[in-house]
């Protein structure tokens, strides 16, 4: 009772008593420690004892440090040097798009006088590349070459009747004079770099292999040409001489560091500690091995590399030469397009870490040092800790401060609503800090009961990580994502300044079949991204795709409305619709658009537009991102027809038609020029069979790069220009209600141009 009588009594029980006095000691122990005197003690005190056991401890660890270091030094001298060799390899893409250009319109029967010149352009100035070249399906062979005494001279060589002839010439002042004629057996058919140009049929590195004229270790970087008719047309070529190479190399800092470069076979493409015993061995007739220099070092490196994956994976290896530990870093070149070469720092463990020794004394003098200058930071540090204490009050009141107005100012000012629609509002907005103008999506919690309030926000919030974790720049942007404290969801996107695809056919018709190939590419490079990252679209339509300008760029694609994504774990069945339940379960519901197409929903479940829906996907299967290829295949022949592939009124039938028919010939509905290989591409797109078309996204945007157009049919940036000039003017600040805009229940924002 006595305890609960304080208040009215002013009676303390013993035990609360007892804990006051506790509480008081302890206030005064503090204050004495916090008083500039008990300071002046104690700090020191704490700095010697601290001190000494990091000393101690210090010695040991000291010697885990150096090794470390030293990991970190090799391995950035690795990484240095595969950087250097890689940009050296790197000169061999501009070197090939010239040789190409040069190639495609020449004969082999054509005189080399006019090539020599441009291929001596080509290989002046690039260290480590020997040899630029162009070789044709009869054995003509026309390249430059750099000479032992570093001087570029011309090769040509044909098989005839009688056997080869080559003749070299080195460069005058009048032109090309003739130095040698002579028989020869070479044959570029018969080398690796033909052989491997006409078995991948594409640009690729060859494995390192001896040259035919050198014998020296080199490799290749090739690409073969093929004429309209598919015959293979020339093959140019650029050959890097290996031991041209070791010239990027740093100077190793010790004469126990060594460094190499290598092939994943094993052989040796650079190593400058055998430089001169290389140099003597006789040829083989193969390319060079580590068993054939003879060193116990490379024996050691090689024997103990394949095992070795878990260490070089945190950037360090150890192996023994005999009674000799040794450390290793190792390095790849040129990443997934480079010729599969790695570089390696080797070295001494004893000599790494010899520099120990040096630094014990310095640092039993450091922390001697250290301990005195502790007391006297103490002593400056009890003066002044009064004053101290109020300065970082202050400083806390005005970092308050301030981080409350940063809050205030990071926020987004609605300017002007810009659509309404059943489930919320689109306006402009304008950050208060930045002044940066972008477009909010807002869906009330008002409007939402409890079940849909949470399916909303969970869409909302799906396609806001969808659409952030993306980098394309054909992908929409977004700012920002959040919910209100008065419950309204809401994310700010970039605003967009053009005009979506199903706008563009509709008003303006059919485009050329160059400007489509254009727009399809760069809505590649989005889904490329999407597809790698396992995403599925699942609703591409010209509506979603928004061709816009951007500063002094037109016909800039963004992909729109990932309301709809399908990831890796997501339960297909929960999302999709078969046929037979569509009289059931689904409700078609028309979209605010000019084409007619319709969305299915089931219980909140999306499916997608049946007018550009794969058939897998209205089959309700399991889809990939194949289907998106069938839907940017319909996209195409939107483009180029102003048509739907199947053209129905009702949506149901739209969706059955791509289940079960074959499309029309596009041909005879595109009005303008249509590339063949266009053409047969968008078949390839929509085939029933996933299998059947392109392999990926990345792969479509490839082949559609590779379509050639003439001079009259090709689509041009100034024709850009003109189009957006004389068709689409859009204002900075338009008055209300003169911009169109569509509210989508799932998807992006999408912002049409308020048009003259």
């Amino acid at each position: 009772m006595q305890g609960r009588l304080i208040a009215d009594n002013k009676v303390a029980s013993p035990a609360k008593s007892a804990s006051e006095s506790v509480e008081r000691e302890g206030s005064r122990f503090g204050a004495a420690l916090a008083s500039p005197r008990g300071v002046l003690l104690t700090v020191p005190l704490l700095v010697a004892v601290v001190g000494i056991t990091l000393t101690l401890v210090g010695q040991h660890a000291l010697e885990q440090t150096s090794l470390s270091m030293a990991r970190d030094r090799f391995a950035e001298q690795t990484s240095s040097t595969g950087h250097r060799i890689a940009e050296a390899l790197g000169e061999a893409e501009p070197v090939l798009d010239r040789l190409r250009e040069l190639a495609r319109n020449r004969a082999s029967s054509d005189g080399g006088a006019d090539l020599a010149n441009a291929l001596r352009d080509l290989i002046t100035g690039r260290p480590g590349m020997a040899q630029s070249y162009i070789a044709y399906p009869d054995g003509t062979f026309q390249g430059v070459y750099l000479a032992p005494d570093g001087v570029v001279h011309f090769q040509e060589s044909r098989i005839g009747p009688d056997g080869g002839r080559s003749r070299h010439y080195r460069y005058g002042a009048t032109g090309l004079a003739l130095e040698s004629d002579e028989k020869t057996e070479y044959d570029p058919r018969k080398r690796a770099y033909y052989a491997a140009a006409l078995e991948r049929r594409q640009r690729t590195w060859t494995a390192p292999y001896p040259f035919f004229t050198t014998q020296h270790t080199g490799v290749t970087r090739v690409e073969p040409l093929f004429a309209p008719g598919g015959e293979l047309h020339a093959v140019v070529a650029v050959d890097f001489d290996a031991s041209e190479l070791s010239s990027f190399m740093a100077r190793a800092e010790h004469a126990d560091v060594h460094e190499l470069v290598f092939a994943d076979d094993g052989v040796i493409l650079a190593y400058p500690d055998a430089k001169e015993r290389i140099r003597t061995l006789k040829r083989t007739g193969h390319a060079l091995n580590y068993r054939d220099v003879g060193d116990p070092l490379l024996e050691a490196f090689f024997t103990h590399l394949p095992t070795a994956g878990a260490e070089l994976s945190e950037g360090f290896a150890r192996f023994e030469v005999g009674d000799e530990r040794m450390l290793a870093t190792v390095a790849p070149i040129g990443g997934a397009t480079g010729p599969g070469w790695s570089v390696a720092v080797l070295a001494s463990e004893r000599s790494t870490l010899q520099v120990l020794k040096k630094h014990r004394l310095q640092s039993l003098l450091i922390a001697a040092g250290a301990l005195l200058a502790a007391m006297v930071a103490a002593w400056f540090f009890a003066r002044h800790i009064v004053r101290a204490r109020r300065a970082v009050a202050v400083a806390r009141a005005k970092a308050d401060e301030a981080s409350r107005k940063v809050t205030e100012l990071g926020s987004y000012e609605l300017v002007e609503c810009l659509g309404k629609g059943g489930m919320g509002e689109v306006w402009r907005a304008r950050h208060r800090l930045l002044a940066r103008e972008a477009a909010i999506k807002l869906i009330g919690a008002d409007l939402l009961d409890g079940a849909t309030r949470i399916e909303v926000n969970e869409r909302f919030k799906r396609e806001a990580q969808t659409i952030a974790s993306l980098r394309s720049r054909n992908t929409v942007e977004i700012f920002d994502y959040g919910v209100t404290s008065e419950g309204t969801f809401f994310y700010v996107m970039e605003l967009l300044d053009g005009i979506d695809l199903e706008t563009m056919a509709d008003k303006y018709g059919p485009q050329p079949a160059a400007r489509v190939v254009q727009l399809l590419v760069q809505a590649c490079n989005s889904l490329a991204e999407a597809h790698d990252a396992g995403l599925v679209h699942r609703d591409i339509k010209p509506a979603n795709i928004f061709v816009c300008r951007a500063a002094e760029e037109v016909d800039v694609v963004k992909i729109l409305d990932f309301g709809l994504v399908l990831t890796k774990n997501d339960n297909l069945e929960s999302a999709a619709l078969t046929a037979a339940e569509l009289g059931h379960a689904a409700t078609i519901v028309p979209e605010q658009s000019g084409s007619g197409s319709a969305r299915l929903t089931s219980q909140g479940s999306y499916l997608g537009t049946p007018t550009f829906i794969a058939p897998e996907q209205a089959l309700g299967e399991e889809i990939d991102h194949r289907a998106d290829l069938y839907a940017l295949g319909c996209v195409a022949w939107w483009l180029l027809t102003g048509r739907l592939v199947f053209e129905n009124d009702e949506p149901l039938a739209a969706l059955t038609a791509h289940m079960t028919q074959d499309p029309p010939a596009l041909r005879p509905l595109v009005p303008g020029p249509l590339p063949e290989e266009l053409e047969q591409l968008i078949g390839r797109c929509l085939l029933k069979q996933p299998a059947q078309r392109p392999a990926s996204a990345r792969e479509l945007g490839q082949l559609l790069r590779r379509i050639r157009f003439d001079s009259s049919e090709d689509w041009t940036a100034d024709q850009g220009q003109i189009w957006w000039r004389e068709r689409v003017v859009v204002v900075k600040e338009p008055p209300l209600g003169t911009m169109q805009t569509v509210l989508s229940n799932e998807g992006a924002i999408r912002l049409r141009p308020w048009e003259t």
